[in-house]
């Protein structure tokens, strides 16, 4: 599960950016260190370092490097499961951009300009968060004579596709329609339905069925002849000319790993890539959270499920990091206590775990990311997802360090001092504020992926809640953190020096983000549709809500703006406990009439009047409300005989370099796949 930003992350996402596009010779990372890259449209581009490369051995550099062009060796991959044009069209409009060389100061160009680069970031014609597709500012007659002058082609329908109104969801959670057949994501296709995918996956069966295998992670169900049936991905099937490049890197990464168990891990990956198995996948899984020791270690595959409506198919994914020791260390305390925070959970015993086995917390340094980790990343981690394997073997959870400080050394906050209710509110965040982040997203990976079970014979979680599933999780996993953040055990473990004004700040910045400053991230009318948006406001509100009677948050209003203001954190922690003990139960029960009640009746419908006066007061800033990356590059140097002295670490002139550069290193698929 990836934890996307929460709490103080959601508010440095709106800092402000130069938008300084001049060409720049290469920079190494001992040089002078900017974090900002440019901005366009709600897109800010920052730069992070890799703090400690300089410490690790050159076998380990190595090893960092070789994972590095693995995880880039199938970067395509993403495009084309994001939607079945996208390669094609990302093609073509490189192919303008690269070639044109007519009047380049137009409005139509900028516009043009502008459309590339968001494609580029959201890995395809589908907003990166909100899943609408993209519209461009220029119309066909425009890029058509692109096309002509800079003798690029681009089919009919890849033409069509950017500027009709077909397929206008890249992953469609609404209620009451076919989600699947009504989602533009290339996992299915075009004639499958929900239907056909329960049907489907319903006639499988694992052969231990205490350790369900997971149907559909790594494949395309088509419908052929009007018989469905799996396209895998694997060498020689779906994807598999980039797969064989990903393998081939692997296998030198498995050449120069750590150690044995880290070595077995890999090996088992090249061997789930092969053949596509789904118990090697398993298998890899189980070695892989097993093998904690090292500097390094890696997250690679299809792996989280929220591009599918129905949570069956995994979106390649990949991320390269680097163990930060002094931070894992001061952190680990969350781990080696996770069977207290279970014991002392809310929960009702039967949904209890009776052993929590396993859990490792890691603070790390990404040295690379790519599909769909980049350009926009998580900040925190947690793996594998498998229920059962949590439960057998474990996790591991890692907070991405180096992501987090480049967010934190980016900007200031003026939007901050806009939607706070008053001085002590805004004080507590900003020295608090921080902190409070960095320990939620623990509690969330760490405690809250790992606690709870489901009730015996209840089947996985995709099977029972359906297209509610991943947002119920991550609402789960949120209300964990929260429960726990306003709790005297913190200031025990050692880990905050005030547990009180930490969960204060914790609480205020959650409400005021569920309720209210998430919403500049959509258009007037929007519904909610992304799963972490979604649990945000549904958790929120139904507090908000739940405590009325109490006036345990209220709604004020002052100088004609709205604020929400915690009177009572006691009882807010409180109901952070019942609702936390709710989605547990829904859960572990598999109850998807409960998790449809509370998502829609909570999570997905906005006040139009606080959407609308949230957008007014936003107009004052400036900077875009989403950010993203480009990667460092790592570059080896080479004796006479081929063999690598060392690697430097530089960064990208830019983030248009960068993605072009990437294209033109890392493309191994056909357009159409």
């Amino acid at each position: 599960m990836k934890f996307k930003s929460i709490l103080g992350i959601a508010l440095l996402s709106t800092f402000l950016f130069s938008c300084g596009e001049d060409k720049k010779e290469p920079i190494e990372q001992t040089k002078e260190f900017s974090y900002n890259v440019e901005q366009f449209a709600d897109i800010k581009i920052l730069r992070y370092k890799i703090p400690g490369w300089e410490n690790l051995s050159l076998k380990e550099q190595k090893l960092v490097y070789y994972l590095t062009e693995a995880g880039l060796a199938g970067r395509d991959i993403m495009w084309d499961q994001n939607y079945r044009h996208n390669l094609a069209i990302r093609k073509a409009l490189e192919n303008i951009y690269t070639n044109y060389s007519g009047d380049k100061t137009t409005d139509n160009w900028k516009a043009f300009e502008v459309y590339l680069k968001r494609v580029w970031f959201s890995n395809g014609i589908h907003h990166h968060y909100s899943n609408d597709k993209l519209k461009p500012e220029f119309d066909r007659g425009y890029l058509n004579t692109l096309l002509a002058e800079t003798n690029t082609k681009l089919d009919g329908m890849a033409f069509d596709a950017i500027f009709n109104d077909k397929d206008l969801k890249k992953v469609n959670q609404g209620k009451g329609v076919d989600n699947v057949a009504m989602s533009a994501v290339n996992f299915y296709g075009p004639n499958v339905t929900n239907e056909d995918v329960e049907t489907f996956y319903a006639a499988k069966k694992s052969q231990n069925p205490d350790r369900p295998l997971s149907f559909g992670l790594n494949s395309q169900l088509v419908k052929e002849n009007g018989e469905l049936k799996e396209r895998v991905y694997k060498s020689g099937g779906l994807y598999g000319s980039a797969i064989d490049e990903i393998t081939k890197w692997l296998e030198k990464a498995k050449s120069v790993a750590e150690n044995e168990a880290q070595g077995n891990a890999i090996g088992l990956l090249i061997e789930y890539y092969k053949t596509g198995d789904l118990q090697t996948w398993d298998d890899y899984n189980v070695a892989w959270t097993a093998a904690t020791e090292g500097n390094v270690d890696y997250i690679n595959s299809f792996i989280e499920v929220y591009n599918d409506p129905l949570g069956y198919r995994g979106s390649y994914e990949t991320i390269v990091q680097i163990n930060d020791f002094d931070m894992s260390q001061k952190m680990a305390v969350l781990s080696e206590n996770a069977q207290w925070f279970e014991d002392n959970s809310p929960l009702m015993d039967e949904h209890k775990k009776d052993s929590v086995v396993g859990v490792t917390y890691k603070v790390v340094t990404v040295a690379g990311e790519a599909g769909d980790a980049s350009p926009s990343t998580p900040i925190g981690v947690n793996l594998p997802n498998a229920n059962w394997i949590r439960k057998e073997v474990g996790s591991k959870s890692v907070s991405l360090g180096n992501i987090i400080n480049a967010y934190n050394n980016a900007g200031s906050t003026g939007r901050l001092k806009e939607f706070v209710h008053d001085k002590e509110e805004l004080e507590l965040e900003e020295e608090y504020g921080q902190v409070a982040d960095k320990l939620h997203t623990a509690l969330h990976e760490v405690i809250g992926h790992a606690s709870g079970q489901l009730n015996l014979g209840v089947g996985e979680t995709k099977e029972t809640l359906k297209n509610y599933a991943s947002t119920l999780e991550e609402g789960r996993a949120d209300l964990v953190g929260l429960y726990y953040l306003y709790s005297p055990k913190l200031q025990e473990l050692g880990l905050v020096d005030d547990w009180e004004k930490v969960g204060k700040a914790a609480f205020d910045g959650y409400i005021r983000n569920g309720l209210m400053t998430q919403l500049i991230r959509l258009n007037l009318g929007d519904d909610v549709e992304e799963a972490h948006m979604r649990n945000r406001q549904w958790v929120s509100a139904w507090a908000y809500e739940k405590g009325k009677a109490d006036n345990v948050i209220e709604k004020v209003t002052r100088d004609g703006k709205t604020y929400f203001n915690i009177n009572d954190y006691e009882k807010l922690h409180d109901l952070f406990g019942q609702l936390l003990r709710e989605t547990q139960r829904i859960k572990s029960e598999g109850d998807y009439a409960a998790v449809e009640t509370l998502v829609e009746g909570y999570g997905v419908k906005v006040d139009q009047a606080i959407h609308a006066e949230v957008l007014e007061r936003n107009k004052q800033f400036t900077s875009a409300p989403y950010s993203g990356f480009v990667n460092p590059v790592l570059v080896p140097e080479m004796d006479d005989n081929g063999e690598i002295t060392a690697i430097k670490v530089t960064q990208p002139d830019g983030f248009p370099e960068q993605m072009l550069e990437y294209s033109k290193t890392y493309s191994f698929l056909p357009t159409k796949n």
